[in-house]
């Protein structure tokens, strides 16, 4: 691969995974001061020449989330203050994406503030992985490619003979369905979804569940996990209906406050299986965790991007 210019830099939000797509590339991550001013402000310096070269920048904005989205845009704005030929953001995880539209009175869409913003630092295009709602690839003027987490699940899931007429891929809510369909097709199981309120946000009560789950292994797929509480409260919904066995898959392992204690002592959730978009240090994880990499994944669709060629084929196997 013509790698003249090619070049990745990284923020600070997942500098492993930034570290584990450039050795896919066979290159080094571009050189950048990256600190803050004593009141907290970030000060930005890149230490190599931008002119004309294709770069890319790895940045997931979790949590700290404000300081990671301030962080990605002053990035941009170097980077186009440096004459970059083009200026892709690849955003393993996309933050602020769960307010994709008003549900409500006087809400914000801050799925759309975020793509407004990186638009206007200068981003040329977006890399996202697993978006939160594929209508948020609509609220950019800009090229998006959006890459699938169930590919990489369903051939882990099949590397461990989980799959088949015993296997059960069930969607937490309604608006996951399409996600855990694709999982099933996958894996030749069958489908179930679970119906459930939200009387407010990260609290939900399962109200019924619509599928064959009794004495089958059931994966509940989601794309993110954030205080664990509405996947362990669907997870003991379906221990009552008979599942069992219970894994739970997701993209984005976000696990904040209380989520991996919580999710560690849920005495329904077998294991659960994340990707690595978001750093999580090994130490807060347990060995209930399984964390694959989604690194190759990545690393491809960037040589694609910078070699012109077909992102989606990528996906072709699957569909």
């Amino acid at each position: 691969m013509n790698q003249k210019n090619l070049r990745v830099l990284s923020g600070s939000s997942n500098r492993p995974l930034a570290e584990a797509i450039c050795k896919q590339l066979g290159l080094e991550i571009s050189r950048m001061t990256l600190r803050r001013f004593s009141d907290g402000e970030v000060r930005v310096k890149i230490e190599e020449s931008m002119r004309g070269m294709d770069a890319f920048i790895i940045q997931s904005t979790s949590a700290p989330v404000n300081e990671h989205v301030m962080e990605l845009l002053i990035i941009l704005d170097a980077l186009r203050r440096a004459s970059v030929e083009r200026c892709t953001v690849v955003m393993p995880y996309y933050g602020y994406a769960r307010q994709d539209k008003k549900v409500k009175p006087r809400e914000p869409i801050t799925a759309r503030l975020v793509a407004d913003l990186l638009t206007l630092a200068g981003a040329n295009r977006i890399l996202a992985l697993d978006l939160h709602a594929d209508q948020i690839q609509g609220f950019f003027n800009i090229p998006v490619d959006h890459l699938y987490g169930s590919p990489l699940i369903g051939d882990y899931l099949r590397s461990r003979e989980i799959r088949g007429d015993q296997v059960v891929v069930v969607s937490p809510d309604e608006g996951g369905v399409k996600r855990a369909q694709s999982l099933a097709q996958q894996l030749d199981s069958g489908l179930a979804i679970i119906h459930k309120r939200r009387p407010e946000p990260n609290r939900s009560e399962v109200v019924s569940v619509v599928g064959e789950v009794v004495g089958r292994t059931c994966i509940l797929v989601d794309d993110i996990i954030d205080t664990g509480g509405s996947i362990v409260g669907a997870a003991e919904a379906l221990r009552q209906r008979g599942a069992a066995r219970i894994l739970v898959v997701a993209t984005h392992g976000v696990l904040s406050g209380p989520a991996v204690h919580r999710l560690d002592t849920s005495l329904s959730i077998e294991q659960i299986i994340i990707t690595d978009t978001i750093q999580h240090p090994r130490a807060e994880l347990t060995g209930k965790f399984q964390t694959l990499s989604v690194s190759g994944l990545l690393g491809e669709a960037i040589r694609r991007i910078h070699l012109g060629e077909s992102v989606s084929e990528l996906f072709d196997p699957y569909l």
